[in-house]
C-alpha cells in the first residue's frame, strides 16, 4: 500500500519534473545560442563551413539553440523547439564530437544527453506548468 500512495504523489509531481528539464535545457542551449551571436555569427558560419556543411546553416543552429532555449524555458512551441534542438545535437555529435568517443575530452556524452532529453520533451510536451498548457487550456 505505501509504495501505491507515493508513486501517486510522484505522478502528480511530473508537471514539476518536465518543468525542470525544459528549463535547464533551455538555459544551457540559450547560453550556447548566445555565445555565438556574441562572439559574431560570421565566425560560426567559418566553423560551420569547415565542417562541411553549408555556411546558412549557422544560423539555423543559432536560432535552434537560442530562440529554441528560450521558447523551451517559457514552453511555447515546446514540441517544435524541441524538435529543433534535437536536430541541432545530433548534427554536433555526428560533426564535431562523435570521433572523440564518449566520454573522452570533447566527446558526445553532452550532448547525447541534450538530444534524448529534446527527444522526450517531443513525445511529452511541455507539462501544465507551461504557456504551451495554458494556451491549450483556453481552448476548452
Amino acid at each position: 500500500m505505501m509504495g501505491s500512495v507515493g508513486v501517486g504523489f510522484l505522478n502528480k509531481l511530473q508537471p514539476l519534473g518536465l518543468l525542470v528539464l525544459r528549463v535547464v535545457v533551455g538555459i544551457i542551449m540559450a547560453a550556447h545560442g548566445w555565445q555565438k551571436i556574441h562572439g559574431g555569427p560570421s565566425h560560426f558560419v567559418q566553423t560551420v563551413s569547415g565542417l562541411g556543411l553549408p555556411g546558412w546553416m549557422a544560423y539555423l543552429t543559432i536560432t535552434a539553440e537560442f530562440l529554441g532555449g528560450i521558447l523551451l524555458i517559457v514552453g511555447l512551441g515546446t514540441r517544435i523547439a524541441a524538435a529543433a534542438i534535437l536536430i541541432d545535437m545530433l548534427v554536433a555529435i555526428t560533426k564535431v564530437h562523435l570521433h572523440n568517443g564518449l566520454l573522452a575530452q570533447g566527446g558526445y556524452q553532452f550532448p547525447l544527453t541534450l538530444a534524448a532529453v529534446a527527444f522526450s520533451l517531443i513525445f511529452f510536451g511541455a507539462g501544465s506548468l507551461s504557456v504551451d498548457w495554458m494556451i491549450g487550456a483556453r481552448g476548452k
